[in-house]
């Protein structure tokens, strides 16, 4: 059998016309566009993992995939080579050689996410794909306060618009949730060490309600202490969610490399 290798990319892509990351029959995911552009580029059938699955719609800076081949080609041959077959709004950023321990999604420490609201009276075309539109006031004080309740270990049920057969463990660790003004722009910044499906948005949606002074900050707190899937939101639109970087506890051109 031939010797195989693990390889890690990291991926920025533009979310806007895929249904998430993962593989859907008849649809296009990034997955399938990346698993496509390895057989086209190193002619075997791979399948890739990754650290985080987005959802439909939702932009990536820096997700991080693996997968084993067994071809040589080195690592500015998977960067060039990926990138000519892959589509305009998806590429490969970087690529590392790392260890047969690594496992992209265990060893993982956190995950970051932002999302971005334009805060503005009028659209912004530029921004469209990327930002989700609130025109009322925002109190950026009063959200900021009500992110303080969810640092730390919770149960985050609420958070999440369902539970399925494998979201069985609804505690998740927020380590930073914090929002920033940047001119017409909030940004809201999260970090978790794993994050339910659909909770950044959700959470987006409650601290915008929050903002807008339709929710008081211990009534967030009272949705975070009921437990009750889909009570927070509404969710807000994947437009304006972007994954950041996903932390491991070396770099991936460190230690993990070097144990080849």
């Amino acid at each position: 059998m031939a010797t195989t290798t693990k390889i890690v990319l990291i991926m920025e892509y533009d979310g806007t016309h895929y249904h998430g990351f993962q593989l859907q029959a008849n649809l296009p995911t990034i997955q399938g566009e990346a698993e496509a552009a390895l057989w086209k580029l190193t002619g075997e059938r791979l399948r890739v993992m990754t650290a985080s699955r987005t959802d439909a719609g939702v932009h990536a800076k820096a997700q991080v995939v693996s997968f084993r081949t067994r071809s040589s080609l080195p690592l500015t041959a998977f960067i060039n080579g990926l990138n000519y077959y892959l589509p305009r709004d998806i590429a490969v950023k970087a690529a590392h050689r790392v260890g047969d321990s690594f496992n992209v999604r265990r060893d993982a420490l956190n995950r970051e996410y932002n999302y971005y609201i334009l805060n503005s009276l009028t659209r912004s075309p530029i921004r469209k794909g990327f930002s989700y539109l609130v025109t009322g006031h925002l109190d950026i004080e009063a959200m900021n306060l009500a992110c303080q309740a969810l640092i730390g270990e919770h149960d985050f049920a609420s958070f999440t618009s369902c539970i399925g057969v494998g979201t069985k463990n609804t505690m998740r660790n927020v380590y930073r949730a914090k929002i920033e003004k940047d001119g017409d722009l909030a940004v809201f910044n999260m970090v978790a060490n794993s994050f339910l499906p659909h909770q950044v948005r959700n959470t987006v949606g409650a601290l915008i309600r929050v903002g807008l002074g339709k929710v008081s900050v211990d009534q967030f707190r009272s949705i975070i202490e009921a437990k009750k899937p889909g009570l927070a939101g509404p969710t807000a639109p994947a437009c304006g969610l972007c994954l950041m970087r996903i932390n491991y506890p070396a770099p991936l051109e460190g230690r993990y490399s070097e144990n080849l």
